[in-house]
């Protein structure tokens, strides 16, 4: 792990639960749940641990979810198996489950799992226990109140908002998937405290909303800004139109906290996106995001690649921690799928970019012109913050502390919060990173009593066998067994000799 230079500290929450792992959707399936896990091995074995609070977030309950998705939808999550999905075909149908949103072991929990992260992410930003809350198993932008869309079942994204909503009066959410997030942009359509900011491809492509136009309806107009792009997204394109938008949203809206979603089916080389960004391109949104120096809450998204996936998002978190990762990957359980290189890199190919530098510009100029139509950044009256699910955990993590064993070890989820200030502690050369800078020998010389002018040819002879002697060598060895610290420790004689 490289420092970045000038990059401000701070402190990060990262959410992992090794349940997630587990859930597969099918097969044949392009979304893959592994990845989280794959990530979660590359961020361990780089030694970020070390940087930031590790949590396992309580998985989010029935209630939760119901403060955006319908009564009947959660239910029918909750209770619906392949064992009995014959007995739901009406509410498959109803709900939108079935191809795309299949019905796989474990479905609800892995919901929970998604959304009990990003949740409790949120909670954490308002309450400043963290600078930056990372849930790479979240991400879900396409499911919507009543129905799955897209992979996706329940919208951790719009339950996190919510929960950021109770304590900051006006919240940013990004989007760098390569789809539209079409089912957060409808969460909040009527709003304007909340304005969503999409960057995905359009034109007959899932799931074929975020047109130029759409830009919200009633007092939630202007606060809806889609930028459609075309096949072979460069980096340089990318970058040339993210951040001058992003720049103006935040200078016009004056968000108090961000949520950027970060997809990386907008990779190079992705099963289902047709971008071309590199990992540092697609890196380069979090590290620009990350500047403005607002409460932020990183998620995941697609992304059906999986070395690319757990690549970009490990890096991402290297960033969000300050720090830049090292291009070899250090071994761990999924090694191989790194092959034949093993370095923490996506390279962008030769694919030809759709995106003209005049079609760029018509699109920027189109959106800066809609952001005009807001007259500064809008109010929000003052009210009391209300009750919320998570306020217990949050505000007193050790409640259950006393009825802990004090002679047994302590709780992993102790350990896994704790982190270690830079310059704390050195790294010893077998721990797979860093390793020591001073290589130089530390084993005892040979102490000559040298007087002022005594020295003589025959005690220069004298501390060349004593110090192959050190080394183990036998008197009798030959000048040229002689090690580097016998040729040391007859030089400083040698120089004695010579003042």
């Amino acid at each position: 792990m490289i420092p970045i230079a000038g990059a401000p500290t701070k402190r990060v929450c990262y959410f992992f639960d090794s349940d997630v792992g587990g859930f597969h959707y099918g097969p044949g399936h392009p979304m893959k749940p592994t990845r989280i896990r794959m990530c979660h091995s590359l961020v361990m074995n780089y030694g970020l641990y070390k940087k930031m609070e590790i949590f396992r977030a309580k998985p989010a309950t029935k209630r939760e979810m119901t403060q955006f998705h319908t009564d009947d939808y959660i239910e029918f999550l909750s209770r619906v198996t392949p064992s009995n999905m014959d007995n739901y075909r009406k509410e498959q149908y109803k709900c939108n489950v079935g191809d795309d949103c299949p019905v796989f072991d474990g479905l609800f929990d892995y919901c929970s799992i998604s959304a009990g992260g990003s949740m409790e992410g949120a909670a954490r930003l308002s309450r400043n226990k963290c600078d930056i809350a990372v849930n790479w198993a979240g991400g879900l932008h396409h499911a919507k109140k009543g129905e799955a869309s897209g992979f996706c079942y329940v919208n951790d994204i719009v339950l996190g908002i919510l929960e950021l909503l109770r304590y900051h009066p006006r919240v940013l959410y990004i989007d760098i998937d390569i789809h539209h997030g079409d089912g957060v942009e409808e969460a909040f359509y009527l709003t304007d405290r909340v304005m969503t900011v999409s960057f995905h491809k359009y034109g007959e492509f899932f799931p074929g909303t975020g047109e130029l136009r759409d830009i919200g309806i009633g007092k939630g107009k202007y606060y809806a800004v889609n930028v459609p792009l075309r096949d072979g997204m460069s980096d340089e394109g990318y970058k040339s139109i993210f951040e001058p938008i992003v720049k103006q949203v935040m200078e016009t809206y004056d968000p108090s906290a961000i949520v950027l979603q970060c997809g990386t089916d907008s990779l190079s080389g992705d099963k289902i996106g047709s971008f071309n960004l590199s990992m540092r391109g697609h890196a380069n949104c979090v590290n620009f995001v990350k500047s403005f120096n607002k409460p932020l809450l990183l998620v995941g998204g697609g992304g059906y690649t999986m070395r690319n996936v757990s690549r970009a998002w490990a890096y991402e978190t290297g960033l969000a921690n300050g720090v830049e990762l090292a291009a070899d990957i250090p071994v761990n359980e999924y090694y191989e799928y790194f092959g034949p290189d093993y370095k923490l890199d996506v390279k962008a190919s030769n694919a030809e970019d759709l995106n003209t530098p005049a079609f760029l510009e018509r699109v920027k100029n189109v959106t800066f012109e809609n952001l005009k139509q807001i007259k500064g950044p809008p109010s929000v009256q003052l009210q009391g913050v209300p009750p919320g699910s998570l306020d217990d955990i949050v505000d007193d993590p050790n409640q259950d502390e006393d009825m802990l064993d004090a002679d047994e070890r302590r709780a992993q989820a102790t350990l896994d919060a704790r982190t270690q200030k830079s310059g704390e502690l050195s790294d010893s050369d077998d721990e797979g990173e860093g390793g020591r800078r001073d290589h130089a020998s530390h084993r005892a010389k040979p102490k000559l009593a040298v007087g002022k002018g005594a020295a003589t040819a025959t005690q220069v002879a004298a501390a060349s066998v004593a110090a192959m002697d050190v080394d183990g060598a036998s008197s009798s060895a030959g000048p040229e067994e002689m090690t580097i610290d016998a040729e040391l420790a007859v030089s400083e004689v040698r120089n004695e000799v010579a003042t």
